[in-house]
């Protein structure tokens, strides 16, 4: 049985200890198939979806979200693995959180590999770059007039082009002054003193919602 009826499954995109101190919850490590499937048999009746294996090991099946929300099991998705989830089965009754379960649900992100990075297994703290966070950085870049359009969509490019785990923003920055031949000193400092971590907002924002959910059932 579960120690609360509230499962989150959180890595990556949040520090456990912060997520505490916002959700009375039971956290577990980024869901792998079949671990909503174990959550509602033991009992959970809310169920945050924030992150989730996708390369590592089978991703989470709609099968098995599907059977939670068949069970009267609210699931909230949000960030990565469950704001790709939510865009895809919000009409069966999944809700979805924050600006990436957005674009995803506009189509303006397509890929799981937007979401896609690596962690270390033991702490569970990233170790590359998501491509989201990459996207939505340049963009905040481009409107402070610290890049053009034609830089920010050639940095786009360069960071595409690299496998999720060699991501971050140091080889991203090398290979495109080499590639541009231009001085992005600006940006950099930018991106060391300003970028934002929208995985870490959205899930952040889900775990406000589930709250919400939860003095709703109080």
């Amino acid at each position: 049985m579960h120690e609360s009826n509230v499962v989150v499954f959180l890595g990556p995109s949040l520090d456990t200890e912060t997520a505490k101190g916002i959700l009375d919850a039971e956290y577990k490590p980024p869901a792998a198939r079949g671990d909503i499937f174990m959550a509602v048999k033991e009992g959970a009746r809310i169920i945050g979806l924030i992150d989730g294996v996708f390369f590592q090991a089978c991703a989470i099946a709609h099968r098995e979200i599907l059977y939670a929300l068949e069970n009267g099991v609210k699931v909230i998705g949000a960030s990565s693995m469950g704001a790709l989830r939510a865009s895809e089965l919000d009409l069966y009754g999944m809700e979805g959180v924050g600006a990436i379960y957005e674009q995803y649900k506009k189509g303006e992100l397509v890929s799981d590999d937007e979401v896609a990075l690596l962690y270390d297994p033991e702490t569970l703290e990233p170790v590359s770059e998501p491509l989201v966070n990459i996207r939505y950085n340049l963009g905040l870049a481009e409107k402070a007039d610290l890049i053009s359009e034609a830089e920010a969509e050639k940095l786009l490019t360069v960071a595409k082009s690299l496998y999720y785990p060699e991501r971050d923003y140091e080889r991203l920055l090398a290979t495109a002054e080499a590639e541009l031949k231009a001085d992005l000193t600006q940006l950099r400092v930018f991106l060391s003193e300003r970028r934002i971590d929208l995985k870490r907002a959205d899930a952040i924002e889900a775990l406000k919602r589930i709250q919400e959910i939860v003095n709703e059932n109080d």
